[in-house]
């Protein structure tokens, strides 16, 4: 399934930020090299989503654990959850305009 089509020259909100932290938009028919790594760069930071979610359940577990290493955990776990929140909000705007 193509995830990065634009309708029409509609822009695609990119799973990555640009200069400043600023959002990436691509203006795309969903089949073109730049479209392709975003679709491969959702994926791996998906599964990096999942894979922290299941060292975080090992980590909270283990009462042996730091401060250090706690903070270091909810560090990356912060980073996934805004690559996963932007996945979500480009999706959701394809949804809404029907082009996904």
């Amino acid at each position: 399934m193509q995830h990065h089509l634009a309708v029409d020259g509609r822009l695609v909100l990119l799973p990555w930020t640009g200069e400043g932290g600023k959002p990436c938009y691509l203006d795309t028919d969903g089949t073109g090299c730049l479209s392709r790594v975003a679709d491969t760069v959702e994926r791996v930071q998906l599964g990096m989503a999942g894979g922290l979610l299941e060292y975080a359940d090992d980590m909270l577990a283990d009462r042996r654990a730091t401060p250090a290493q706690l903070r270091f955990l909810v560090a990356r776990m912060c980073e996934a959850l805004t690559d996963v929140c932007r996945i979500a909000e480009s999706r959701g705007a394809r949804l809404r305009s029907g082009s996904e």
